[in-house]
């Protein structure tokens, strides 16, 4: 992952939908209101964006920022070998319908390419960064609040073996990961914050590594082979280190010839995938860091991995603008490939429940796939903006994107759609 993560890009990238705007559209624009489920049925825009009074139309836009975008790749070119080479999957699924998009909530990003800042612990229940602050979004309350701000000092407020009693100041959060109870934030310099949801305070603090090349790329949280809840956090110093959440131990310290960009766990806790800054990605054995296999196919650097709840497949996210879908029983070619619209694949995610993989571009598109329909149909979840994060609730029920923009910052709220649609009708 690349350390000069200030670059052309933000300027190139990162506009206000709709072109130049003058002072008094401007103002008009960050008066942006929330839109709900019965105003987008009547074809207000989900951001609220007002296509009316702007001079281009929304899909003249979308054809300039398909056009536009510049995608990053670290290997020259390796997005339009895709290209030529992939065709999309049949769009026209719809699994997932849009509920709310709230402008209270303010996502933000530190670097374009660690996007895994928004988690959902409950179908009303959502995590995210927003500045400094670690944030809790209530759907039910519509109620934001602070959880964590780590503009100035986050010591901890417990002893533990190895915990940094000092504290950090005005951490950088490079990438965040919440699930259950547990909270665990990364930073630009190797730091880690371990806070209990349900407690004042922060549990734990260390500092991974006093390496130059110190992000924390990736985390995280999931249950034990041995019982309990881990935590495993991916660095630019080319090692994963895995931490116990009870006496917070470094159960485990593996090293790569590469920058780790992200590592995801099986299911039954023995395979971990590892993709870095290199074009192969690996399944490494959980209890000793040996590689078990090589996976071959991808042509740039990965930044996102999962594994389907069944166990036998697990999916790999490139700069090539690909997610690549394996089966350890055969891993010589993937057994799916899909390209993206404009950009790297910078999340994945697989529904609890096994039906669905929610892919995530850096901005503008979300895809879900259906996998019980072999992979072969996709909704396409389309709007304008960064990407922060994406996540599924775990009950499948609902889905979240943050969304990183200077006029459009906000928070989507899809739900499930389910055969009797009259239960939101009402809301």
């Amino acid at each position: 992952m690349d350390e000069d993560f200030v670059d052309d890009m933000d300027e190139d990238n990162y506009g206000q939908a709709g072109g130049d705007v003058d002072a008094d559209e401007y103002d008009m624009l960050t008066k942006v209101t929330d839109t709900t489920s019965a105003q987008a049925r009547k074809g207000k825009d989900i951001q609220g964006i007002p296509w009316e009074r702007l001079n281009i139309t929304r899909e003249k836009y979308r054809l300039t920022r398909l056009e536009q975008y510049k995608n990053y790749e670290n290997m020259p070119s390796s997005g339009e070998a895709v290209d030529k080479e992939f065709k999309h999957i049949e769009k026209g699924g719809n699994y997932y319908e849009f509920f709310y998009n709230t402008r209270l909530v303010k996502p933000t990003i530190l670097h374009f390419q660690l996007r895994n800042l928004v988690w959902a612990t409950s179908k009303h229940d959502v995590y995210l960064m927003s500045n400094y602050s670690v944030m809790h979004w209530s759907s039910v309350s519509c109620n934001l609040s602070e959880i964590l701000n780590f503009a100035g000092h986050v010591a901890p407020t417990e002893k533990h073996p190895g915990s940094l009693l000092e504290g950090f100041t005005q951490t950088q959060i490079s990438t965040l990961a919440v699930k259950d109870n547990f909270m665990v934030a990364g930073g630009f310099q190797g730091e880690l914050t371990f806070k209990l949801l349900d407690r004042k305070g922060v549990t734990f603090c260390t500092r991974t590594t006093y390496d130059d090349n110190a992000i924390t790329n990736a985390i995280e949280i999931y249950d034990s082979l041995r019982g309990g809840i881990n935590f495993m956090a991916s660095n630019n110093d080319c090692s994963v280190r895995e931490y116990d959440t009870e006496r917070f131990l470094l159960l485990n310290h593996f090293q790569f010839p590469w920058p780790v960009n992200h590592t995801s766990v099986s299911p039954d806790q023995r395979l971990i995938t590892v993709v870095g800054d290199d074009v192969d990605g690996l399944l490494v054995d959980s209890q000793n860091g040996k590689t078990v296999a090589t996976v071959v196919g991808h042509r740039d650097y990965s930044f996102a991995s999962a594994w389907h709840p069944g166990g036998r497949i697990f999916a790999t996210g490139n700069q090539d603008k690909t997610c690549r879908v394996w089966d350890i029983r055969n891993l010589s070619m993937p057994v799916a490939t899909f390209k993206g619209n404009l950009g790297a694949v910078r999340s994945i995610h697989f529904s609890s429940d096994g039906q669905f993989m929610v892919v995530a571009e850096p901005a503008d598109f979300v895809h879900v796939y259906n996998i019980r329909a072999g992979f072969q149909k996709r909704q396409e979840i389309d709007f304008f903006g960064e990407i922060s994060g994406v996540s599924l609730s775990p009950d499948d029920e609902s889905l979240y994107i943050g969304i990183w923009d200077r006029t459009y910052a906000s928070l989507l709220q899809y739900n499930k759609k389910h055969t009797y649609g009259y239960l939101d009708s009402y809301l």
